[in-house]
């Protein structure tokens, strides 16, 4: 401390005992506190290394007209000529016998028995239970196995307009010392469901907007991101459905492609460090139909 403070709070002391000798009231404070630096030069300081990678939204625009239902099957699938004895895994009748849609799913061009087998994997239904399971679903043009999930055509979601944007910094994830970090921002605002959605006409909520995500700024961090992107563009990042945490309905909730959104501690699972998150995401993606092939096809 320097001599002239240290003789300050001496003639300071001296005077508060003779104020209390005469009877004068003394207020007794604290040596005041170095003055913090303004908020503005803190958020220059910190957010100095921050650069935007890239700014994506998903905008309104036209919707792709709907193909129809029938095209659809009939693109995916060879008519077998005699059924295999086996059972139809949709329906649960056997291939030989009528299909059990064929009371509620109605068509031109597809019979009540009539049995195909996708071309990729090899797995027979009755085409009419597969008419009726994709009249069931998003209709988009694409159509999933039940059996083993292998994925035909575009698969897209439900996910409501927004935007995404993505940044990096020069902090490192706990388990990726060697690298920056990738933040994702995702905002989707509350809305009115489409015709796509549980409710159509309804309000939807989407809580915990703007959401932060975070991947290492390394080379599969990197790939991981540029998926995402992907995932992104066919509306497969969130839908609306009820929220697992809170039971609220019509709501913004997560489709199954987890996303890191703690940087510094792994507590609840959403943080770091986690050796096998990366795998793990890229196995989610391409249950989604994205894979590595589709960055080819940019």
């Amino acid at each position: 401390m320097p001599k002239s403070s240290r003789v300050q709070q001496a003639l300071a002391g001296m005077t508060s005992v003779l104020m209390s000798a005469i009877g004068l009231p003394v207020c007794l404070s604290r040596a005041p506190q170095p003055a913090s630096p303004p908020a503005s030069c803190l958020a220059s300081k910190s957010h100095s290394s921050v650069k935007r990678l890239r700014k994506m939204s998903m905008k309104g625009g036209t919707p792709k007209p709907e193909p129809e239902p029938e095209q659809v099957i009939r693109n995916y699938t060879e008519e077998l000529k005699t059924a295999q004895d086996e059972d139809c895994i949709i329906c649960m009748e056997k291939l030989s016998m009528v299909s059990g849609y064929s009371d509620v799913t109605n068509s031109k061009s597809i019979g009540p028995v009539a049995v195909g087998r996708l071309t990729k994997c090899s797995h027979a239904f009755h085409l009419l239970c597969l008419l009726a399971m994709y009249c069931n679903g998003n209709k988009d043009g694409s159509l999933q196995c039940p059996s083993c999930k292998t994925i035909y055509g575009e698969k897209t979601g439900t996910q409501p307009r927004g935007k995404m944007e993505v940044f990096s910094f020069h902090v490192s994830l706990p388990g990726h010392e060697d690298c920056g970090t990738i933040l994702i921002v995702y905002n989707i605002p509350h809305g009115i469901q489409g015709p796509e959605h549980p409710n159509p006409g309804k309000p939807f909520t989407a809580r915990g907007f703007p959401r932060q995500c975070y991947l290492p700024d390394n080379a599969q961090g990197r790939k991981v991101l540029e998926l995402l992107k992907v995932a992104w563009k066919r509306r497969l990042i969130f839908t609306v459905g009820t929220s697992s945490t809170t039971g609220e309905t019509d709501t913004v909730v997560w489709n199954e492609i987890h996303h890191k959104t703690e940087m510094d501690r792994n507590v609840t699972g959403h943080g770091y460090p986690d050796p096998n998150y990366l795998q793990n995401v890229l196995a989610e993606l391409a249950a989604q139909g994205v894979t590595e092939d589709c960055l080819e096809q940019q």
